[in-house]
């Protein structure tokens, strides 16, 4: 782990500089990480774009489902990362070996359930109205790719734990492997090359499944294989289940995936809120969030090695240090967010033009991503906070924080400026500024807290 060592070995405690620059080497490999992951939605869109609106419409519907299913099951493995930190900063690595083995199973049990779910659809895209033409085509898509949950739901088992290791260059590797397998086997599978036969929107399915199999197998095999993960002992791969192990997952892990759903489902209901003001507002509204999100792969890779280096520090008994880093975190997602910010503010016509040709549309997401520009301060506080709280293995104080701000502020704020004021899509731009910043609020005035007790009970 780049800038560890054991406690007395260095003068206590080290600079935010210090800890900023090793939470850097951490979270470069993970920006490439998200940026490929990202890309891999990109590149479904893309490609089943070429075979027109209906396959479009089809992935693009499968996807809200699919997407909701991933998060759940990544947000409780989530877990796995500051619990490994910790073990390690306690010079304990045979516990990690324990909680990867026990990790495989609660990603078995999802993956199971997330995969009989993700078969029983149909009847719900017709009970919230979609299209009946495109439901056959977007369950089938559904049926394929919800063969590779389970499969990559194990891969996060060990993504998360060589993050707690603090390897997190291998998970670069991995997600640029993913990429390119996913769009050559759409390339074949969609569209019917090598004597293969074209399946359009399954083919996309099928070849994202058979990408998740592909990459959980190549990085079962790195692990077992390189000396950097050698006190790792998995062979064999899964061990009987432990329910304390997976009790204390749990514990830490359900509460982290709960607080992704409220943010997710936040936007997600926002989005329908724009989509009932018109085809163009929601459009733009699209625009906006789509380069916010695609920023926001940075805070997030800053929040993995925050929480990797505050579980650390927290593990070797440095509670001022652990304090130090979540502040260098908090502080380095900021300082980009603002960057992102001027860009976006001063060049937001062009960011615009980028996405369509639609002047409507163009002069809409402008104005939006002003509100956008604000919103990304909140954001990048907001995720670098929770990551250092989750360096603390804190997570229900957190879930009801995020809660309360997304659902109890952000929503009802949103629904009353859109629809009971003349503000329209603004207003619910400006709610969302609202939630986020309120939720970063919450969560730096948590960190402090609990980052302070722990200072507290060490002296």
């Amino acid at each position: 782990m780049p800038g560890m060592s054991h406690p007395g070995s260095y003068p206590r405690p080290r600079s935010l500089a210090h800890h900023g620059q090793s939470i850097l080497t951490l979270g470069l490999p993970l920006v490439a990480n998200n940026i490929a992951t990202m890309g891999m939605g990109f590149t479904d869109t893309v490609m089943a774009g070429q075979l027109g609106g209906h396959t479009l419409a089809a992935v693009a519907i499968g996807n809200t489902l699919w997407y909701t299913a991933q998060l759940a099951g990544m947000g409780v493995l989530m877990a796995v990362s500051p619990m490994v930190a910790h073990a390690l900063g306690a010079n304990e690595p045979e516990k990690v070996t324990g909680l990867v083995k026990q990790s495989f199973w609660i990603a078995l049990m999802l993956g199971v359930i997330g995969l009989f779910l993700l078969n029983q659809a149909g009847p719900f895209f017709l009970a919230v109205g979609v299209d009946p033409d495109v439901v056959p085509t977007s369950t089938g898509y559904l049926s394929a790719i919800a063969w590779g949950l389970p499969a990559i739901l194990g891969y996060l088992c060990l993504r998360y734990m060589s993050e707690g290791m603090g390897h997190t260059r291998p998970l670069m590797y991995f997600a640029f492997l993913g990429l390119v397998l996913n769009a050559a086997g759409n390339y074949v599978l969609m569209y019917g090359k090598f004597g293969f036969p074209a399946m359009g929107a399954v083919g996309c399915g099928v070849s994202s499944a058979i990408t998740m199999v592909s990459v959980l197998l190549v990085s079962l095999v790195y692990v077992r294989r390189s000396r950097r993960y050698s006190a790792v002992k998995l062979r064999p791969l899964m061990e009987a289940p432990n329910w304390e192990s997976i009790k204390e997952i749990l514990t830490l892990g359900v509460p982290i995936s709960a607080s992704a759903l409220a943010e997710s489902t936040f936007f997600h209901a926002t989005a329908l809120i724009m989509a009932a003001l018109g085809t163009a507002i929601v459009a733009a509204h699209q625009v906006a969030l789509n380069y916010a999100a695609t920023m926001f792969m940075i805070p997030l890779a800053v929040h993995s090695a925050t929480t990797v280096r505050v579980g650390h520090l927290l593990g070797r008994g440095l509670p001022e240090d652990a304090r130090r880093a979540g502040l260098a975190g908090i502080g380095m997602s900021l300082l980009f967010m603002l960057v992102s910010a001027l860009v976006m503010y001063l060049g937001r016509y062009a960011i615009a033009g980028f996405y369509t040709t639609d002047q409507t549309v163009v002069n809409l997401a402008a104005s939006m991503l002003v509100m956008a520009a604000i919103f990304q301060l909140s954001d990048g506080a907001n995720i670098a906070a929770m990551g250092a709280l989750r360096g603390y293995r804190d997570a229900k104080i957190p879930l009801y924080l995020a809660t309360v701000s997304h659902w109890g502020v952000g929503f009802p704020l949103a629904w009353y400026l859109a629809f009971k004021t003349d503000q329209g899509p603004v207003g619910v731009w400006f709610a969302i500024v609202i939630s986020l910043t309120l939720s970063a609020f919450l969560l730096i005035r948590r960190f402090l807290v609990i980052s302070g007790r722990a200072l507290h009970a060490a002296r």
